[in-house]
This record gives structure tokens, C-alpha cells and sequence, in this order.
């Protein structure tokens, strides 16, 4: 049976600003996309970042040119299709990752069985995911802190000033583990200053600290650092892991970055041979997008899967977390439904 492919852009107010050392939004833009094939359909989702050169208007440019890769396949065989969509056109890694990551969802459905048990991933191993905390004044954060309470680990986002006002906004507001995300902001110098203050208050491991390109910075600092450090902007590809293996300590895996479902699992997969440990991360998306970066979340070492958590609305019914993680429920393919 043909399979037919369908996409809209949909508009997603924030809970609060969004505040990291980049800039500021309230909405975001993502692209929701429907793959049918006779009664089953799988959706999958788009959350361009403008980091990377993507907007919701170049996602549906790319995926005019990847529809007919994957409406000409069969979902069954989702490693070959994703393959293909993976050579069908360069970049674009947020398009790719809607059409893949509604390619699974089909698969699952038309098996009938949960994404996870596709993978052979076991969903008790699941880690606890953390909850960001964007840039902001201080009573704000504290405001913030307090609506975290069923979150058991924060991660904080930074920038290049009020490093000590900021965090210690938080730190003094909670004694919960917490994550810092600089997000590129710091020179290498006075990122082992910041990481060195962060170290003596109860931080668990610091979050791109410096510029992507910055490879000699990232070894000089991966030696001086008493915390470990991860890689988020740095990583798009598994080809870049190796790379990385000199200057961090662990990779932030986003289906957005790397294009999908299939090209995380390779990155994945490099990162453990390559002796790194593992982050799932995600963009701003709805229970879309985190559903199906959770279904992989037993695979790694730290979740960071609160996209979905950061909107005033979720036009989706997805996983629930429960004192911190999430809990995959049995539902074929992502599991997830319009509310």
C-alpha cells in the first residue's frame, strides 16, 4: 500500500521566556508530520534550531525532496528507508529526524509493539531526566526552582556573565543535584575558573563550555577539568565522535542533530567504543519528538528529555514522568496520541 506523507507547521507557546546564552524566545516553531499507510499513521516532528541554519520554512523545503524517499518505501524495512534519507539530501537534520522518527512510529504500529521493544531496550533502565532552568533573574529563578519540585535534577542554563549570581540564584533556592549547560558562552581560561567555583557546589558535569569549533581549547580543558564535560553543539554527527573523544568526556545525543531515530543509534554506538559516556537530550518538542528520544533513553547514561515540560501546551499525550522519569507505557510505536 502507497504511503502517503503530510506536514504543517504548528506554533508552540513557552511556559516561560526562554532564556540560554544565544538569546530568547516564548514560542517555538516545529513541523508535525503524518506518515499513512491505510489505518495506521505515524507522526514524527521537526524542532529546527536556528544554531544549525534551520527554520520551520527550510524543514518543509527538505522535506520535498525526502517524501518520496520514504513514501516509496516500506516502513517494515525502517533501517534501509532511513538510510536512504539519510543520502537523499545534505544537512537538514531537523526534517530528517520528523520523517524518520515518523517512519518508526508507523513500523511500530503496523508491528504492533512499543518503539522499545523494536530496539530490544529494556525500559526499566531508565535514567532520570533533568529539568532545565533557563537565564533569568534571580527571584524568577527561584519562582522556577520551586515549580521543579518534582524533579529530583536540574540543569541550569549559563552564560558568558553573572555566572555566580545566576547559578548561586539557584543553588541557594535547592540542594538538588544540578547539570550546567554554557551552551559555547566561555573562552577556555575562564571556563576551568567557572568550572573549578561549579565543582565546589554540588554540579554533576558542565554542558559545552566552549565555542563547538574550539578543538585545541576542548583538550586543554578536558585535562584541567574536575568535572566532566559534555559535548552538545560540537556533536552533530557519529563521524564527529572520535574527534570529541579528546576533548569531552561525554556526548549529548538530539534525534534533531543527528537526523533521526536510526543515525542516533549510531552515534550512540561510536560514543561506547570510543569510551565516552552518553546524554539524550532534546530541543524544545512536543511528547512527539521526547517519546521518541525516550524510547532509547535506557541506552544512556544521563536524560535531559524536558522539551515537552517547557510548553504552556502540549497538543500531545505522551509518556508520563513520575518523580523525575519517564515511564514508557505499552502503546505501539511512540505511544503517543493527540489529547
Amino acid at each position: 500500500m502507497p504511503l502517503v506523507l503530510n506536514a504543517h507547521i504548528v506554533e508552540l507557546p513557552l511556559r516561560h521566556a526562554w532564556t540560554i546564552a544565544r538569546g530568547t524566545s516564548t514560542s517555538k516553531r516545529n513541523v508535525l508530520v503524518e506518515l499513512h499507510s491505510g489505518k495506521h499513521t505515524g507522526r514524527g516532528e521537526a524542532a529546527p534550531n536556528v544554531r544549525y541554519g534551520e527554520s520551520a520554512e527550510t524543514v518543509l523545503e527538505a522535506l520535498r525532496v525526502l517524501a518520496p524517499v520514504v513514501t516509496g518505501g516500506d516502513p517494515r524495512h525502517f533501517r534501509e528507508v532511513s538510510e536512504a534519507l539519510q543520502a537523499a539530501v545534505p544537512g537538514h537534520g531537523a526534517a530528517k529526524a520528523a520523517v524518520d522518527i515518523a517512519l518508526h512510529d508507523l513500523a511500530g504500529k503496523m508491528l504492533g509493539v512499543p518503539l522499545y521493544r523494536v530496539w530490544g531496550v529494556d525500559p526499566a533502565r531508565m535514567p532520570l531526566t533533568s529539568f532545565s532552568i533557563g537565564i533569568d533573574e534571580p527571584e524568577t529563578l527561584a519562582r522556577k526552582v520551586r515549580e521543579a519540585e518534582p524533579y529530583p535534577v536540574l540543569k541550569v542554563k549559563l552564560g558568558a556573565g553573572r555566572v555566580r549570581e545566576v547559578f548561586g540564584a539557584v543553588r541557594s533556592a535547592t540542594s538538588k543535584v544540578i547539570r550546567v549547560d554554557a551552551n559555547e558562552a566561555w573562552r577556555p581560561d575562564e571556563a576551568l575558573e567557572h568550572i573549578e567555583w561549579l565543582a565546589t557546589q554540588g554540579v554533576e558535569l558542565v554542558e559545552q563550555p566552549l565555542p563547538a569549533a574550539d578543538v585545541e581549547g576542548a583538550r586543554w580543558l578536558k585535562a584541567r577539568s574536575p568535572l566532566p564535560l559534555v559535548a552538545d553543539e560540537a556533536l552533530v554527527h557519529a563521524s564527529d565522535v572520535p574527534r570529541l573523544a579528546e576533548g569531552y568526556h561525554g556526548i549529548n545525543i538530539k534525534l534533531q542533530k543527528a537526523g533521526g531515530i536510526r543515525e542516533a543509534m549510531r552515534t550512540l554506538d561510536v560514543a561506547r567504543a570510543c569510551g565516552l559516556k552518553v546524554m539524550i537530550g532534546c530541543m524544545v518538542e512536543t511528547a512527539v519528538g521526547i517519546a521518541a528520544a525516550a524510547h532509547l533513553g535506557p541506552l544512556a547514561d544521563w536524560l535531559d528529555l524536558d522539551g515537552n515540560l517547557l510548553l504552556a501546551e502540549d497538543p500531545f499525550q505522551g509518556h508520563p514522568v513520575e518523580q523525575g522519569r519517564i515511564r514508557l507505557l505499552e502503546g505501539p510505536g511512540l505511544g503517543v496520541e493527540p489529547r
